[in-house]
């Protein structure tokens, strides 16, 4: 049977913990999840994007991971048409579709129904600015979405960061960089932000490793507060601690099916 409840959206910035609960809400729930993580779109980029790991991806079903090679050109509007066929798909076979992630442009273009103009080739181009600047105002939410948001102070979420710094400074995050750098060079986008960057000056003698894991926290804390700024203006969030978050999102589905 058809599951006809809602979309459930969890939000948050990086490093506040949306992929360990997402996975745990859906084994509960009989959940499949959707990223919406502009990042995470992109294949061999596993370790520096944090990326669920094979063993979380073999517990629950994952879309929206490795869909285009670094470099490749994917628009919010492409992941919106993805985003809603999957949620169609994971209807049909009478599970619950779970969008999760951080990157709140996907997030208000699937909840609000924002439409696109200039999908492919240079039109896109000439209208990728025009593009962004008409998701930046939020209408009323389409029917059908539910988003919780997880909550932490600055404090707290800066303290997160710094601890995940060590499971992602390691020997494996050097490989794929290596990897990635001789297989795309520093030509893309995709691999002058984020982790590799600080990653690939380690590897090259610019500075330390402690400076370089310095270099990573001060660039992840200022996109979780520029995250955090994007999320904080949609009114339609609930927000939640992480601690909550399990029992709160699984009691608003058995309720939601019940009616």
């Amino acid at each position: 049977m058809a599951y006809n409840g809602p979309v459930i959206v969890i939000v948050g910035p990086t490093g506040s913990g949306k992929t360990g609960v997402a996975i745990e809400i859906a084994k509960k729930i009989g959940g499949e999840i959707i990223s919406a993580d502009s990042r995470a779109i992109y294949k061999y980029m596993d370790i520096g994007t944090a990326k669920p790991t094979a063993l979380e991806q073999a517990e629950v079903p994952h879309y929206g991971l490795d869909l285009v090679e670094p470099g490749e050109r994917f628009t919010v509007s492409d992941w919106k048409t993805y985003a809603e066929q999957k949620i169609s798909e994971i209807r049909a076979r009478g599970h619950v579709p779970m969008v999760v992630g951080g990157t709140g442009l996907y997030v208000d273009a699937l909840v609000y129904g924002y439409q696109f103009i200039g999908k492919t080739g240079e039109k896109a181009r000439e209208n990728a600015s025009s593009e962004q600047k008409s998701c930046s105002d939020r209408q009323e939410m389409l029917s059908g979405f539910k988003i919780f948001g997880i909550k932490w102070s600055s404090e707290e979420l800066k303290a997160r960061l710094a601890e995940r710094l060590n499971k992602l400074f390691v020997q494996e995050l050097f490989d794929e960089t290596e990897f990635l750098v001789s297989r795309y060079g520093w030509d893309s986008q995709a691999m002058k932000s984020d982790i590799y960057q600080f990653a690939w000056g380690y590897m090259q003698g610019e500075y330390s490793l402690e400076k370089a894991k310095e270099l990573n926290l001060y660039d992840d804390y200022h996109l979780a507060k520029r995250q955090m700024t994007w999320f904080k203006r949609n009114k339609n969030i609930e927000w939640l601690p992480l601690s909550k978050m399990e029992d709160a999102v699984v009691k608003f589905v058995k309720n939601s099916t019940e009616k």
